[in-house]
């Protein structure tokens, strides 16, 4: 089977550029980076992806007459790579319902909590505000409306008592890490199908025992 092609969409340092980068490294990971595109030439992603050789592309919105020219330039860029699945890492732009159903199905996104809580911004200072005892992230196919979709992958991490945006913010990164090539992984070798707005999971993708805090 043909390796997937990725084309991941940055705006900032690209941390989970680099966990996909590097999964794609390991002998037998089903897909590799195609492209890196970032709407700001000063993103250090970008950095990350020429020091592994990818092949990268800015396309500033500030340069286009609109969204709508923004996103045809960028789909442009995409589908000229061969570009399979679009994965968006720290991508600081809302995309519109065209891009959204252009790559429907093909647009994949990780949001730091555990959906459908705390979607939109600053979800580690909500969640400790909220007193949960869980907290994550959450890697999801992207639809029209904003951290919404069917969901391949989640991880959760306990909220300690001591715990800070900085610290929590740090564990759910940590697990973000792991869950983005996953969530790849599943996608390219096909044991993850999506049947309206749900994704069904083959059944060696099942997820774990349920989790318990405070433990018994």
């Amino acid at each position: 089977m043909a390796r997937l092609k990725l084309g991941v969409l940055i705006s900032g340092r690209g941390s989970n550029l680099q966990a996909l980068i590097d999964a794609c490294a390991e002998p037998g990971f089903p897909a590799s980076v195609a492209l890196v595109l970032s709407n700001r030439a000063d993103a250090a992603g970008l950095e990350r992806a020429d020091a592994a050789g990818i092949a990268t592309a800015v396309v500033s919105h500030r340069d286009h007459a609109g969204k709508q020219a923004f996103e045809e330039a960028m789909s442009t860029a995409l589908e000229a790579a061969g570009v399979d699945l679009v994965c968006l890492a720290g991508f600081m732009r809302l995309l519109s319902p065209w891009f959204v159903e252009r790559w429907r199905d093909r647009l994949i996104n990780i949001h730091p909590s555990l959906l459908p809580a705390f979607p939109g911004l600053d979800t580690h200072r909500r969640a400790l505000e909220a007193g949960v005892r869980f907290h994550g992230c959450t890697v999801h196919l992207v639809r029209q409306d904003m951290d919404a979709g069917p969901i391949l992958v989640q991880a959760a991490v306990p909220v300690r008592p001591d715990d800070t945006e900085e610290s929590l913010a740090a564990r759910v990164l940590e697990q973000e890490h792991r869950c983005y090539p996953l969530a790849v992984r599943l996608l390219a070798e096909r044991r993850a199908r999506i049947v309206g707005e749900r994704v069904l999971l083959d059944a060696d993708a099942t997820a774990p025992e349920p989790l318990l805090n405070p433990a018994p």
